[in-house]
């Protein structure tokens, strides 16, 4: 009875001990939709920064982060508040995302917890979100479009085009991106042939390329989305040969262009959000280890949304919803002892000694008061199938 006893408490006590060490951390991703391409891989980079700080035994007591994924769907808020629903009930500490704009305004608009729990955003660049963010409670990597406007022009001014024209999707993303490009390059005194506005994921887009091609310009500038109308374009107009240079914003890149495209890309030019600095590197061979594209949009940010949370926890030295949310700001600026990917073990342990960190991450995280990212660009070229990146 004794030795049945003894089994039983033994039993008991690695059931309570597993049961308790692990924390709950969501992935909030359009899983299937118009980003599905991009959405795997960001969630395997946050996993990697999870499986660091598991594999540290310093978080806490040696707990085990276990990530909760739930798919948004990115373009269905109905869907996307059910995920939410779904993984806040799940007793999460905190979340990594959303990303798409409707998605992410109902979860702060719409949803009762908005301000009990961190989100933190890999790459919701959306301005209007600004007026949504709930202090302490929800982050930005991913910087603003007004930024990505901003930089588009440079890269167009930089490349001597005298004349553009332009299409742009019409949704907020294409809305919002155009308010900002096209004041910016006229003030640099770049001719605007026409501009255009086309509606996502049609089978044919002769007719939009007719009329760009009709007005002229050096090169065409197309702010979309590569999988909703984007690569339709680009080939319409190699097949029409109305142009052979483009001017892509941040979300017409990803490896699937490269692929279908190659050489016919090399006279054009786009940008994402990222860095070549030392975290980038850092970043580099941690991914590689993870099996993961370095290069991939968002990858990085979300590698470091997801290392912020885990810091966030070691910093107030709780899993409570509240003191994650309350600690981000802590880790992530400075002042405090540089921490790059790759060192989540180094940072945990400074922490837990009651040391300062400034998580600089792969994206030299810094956030404004209200947790905007102050952000960093990488300008792309094209060669063959490779990215070859210059810093902004």
């Amino acid at each position: 009875m004794k030795k049945l006893l003894l089994i039983s408490s033994l039993f008991s006590s690695i059931f309570f001990s597993s049961a308790f060490s692990e924390i709950k951390i969501g992935i909030l991703f359009g899983f299937t939709g118009p980003i599905e391409n991009l959405t795997p891989i960001m969630a395997e980079s946050a996993e990697l920064a999870f499986q660091e700080a598991s594999e540290s035994e310093l978080l806490l007591d040696g707990e085990k982060i276990v990530s909760i994924k739930a798919d948004t769907t990115c373009n269905n808020p109905d869907a996307a508040s059910e995920a939410a629903k779904k993984i806040f009930n799940d007793n999460v500490a905190a979340i990594v995302g959303a990303i798409c704009l409707e998605e992410t305004k109902m979860i702060l608009s719409k949803s009762n917890f908005s301000d009990k729990i961190a989100i933190i955003s890999p790459a919701a660049s959306f301005p209007s979100l600004k007026d949504l963010q709930r202090k302490n409670f929800f982050y930005r990597i991913g910087t603003s479009d007004n930024r990505g406007g901003q930089i588009l022009a440079d890269i167009t001014k930089d490349k001597k085009i005298k004349k553009i024209a332009i299409i742009h999707a019409n949704d907020d993303y294409g809305k919002n991106l155009i308010k900002v490009y096209k004041p910016a390059i006229e003030k640099k005194g770049i001719m605007i042939t026409t501009i255009l506005d086309h509606e996502n994921e049609k089978n044919d887009y002769s007719s939009e390329v007719a009329t760009l091609a009709s007005a002229g310009g050096d090169a065409v500038a197309i702010l979309g989305s590569y999988e909703k109308g984007g690569k339709e374009i680009i080939q319409a107009s190699l097949d029409s040969g109305a142009f052979d240079r483009f001017i892509l914003s941040d979300r017409m890149i990803n490896q699937s262009l490269l692929d279908t495209f190659g050489n016919n890309l090399k006279k054009s030019s786009g940008y994402i959000s990222g860095s070549t600095g030392k975290g980038a590197n850092y970043f580099h061979k941690v991914a590689k280890s993870g099996g993961i594209d370095s290069s991939a949009p968002y990858v990085g940010e979300s590698y470091d949304a997801a290392a912020l949370i885990v810091l966030a926890i070691q910093a107030g030295g709780s899993a409570d919803r509240k003191t994650i949310a309350k600690n981000i700001m802590k880790v992530s600026n400075s002042p405090g002892i540089k921490i790059f990917p790759g060192e989540l073990k180094k940072g945990l342990d400074l922490l837990a000694k009651g040391k300062e960190i400034d998580y600089e991450g792969a994206t030299r995280v810094n956030f404004t008061n209200d947790g905007e990212a102050i952000g960093s660009f990488l300008e792309l070229k094209f060669k063959g199938k490779k990215f070859i990146t210059k810093q902004r």
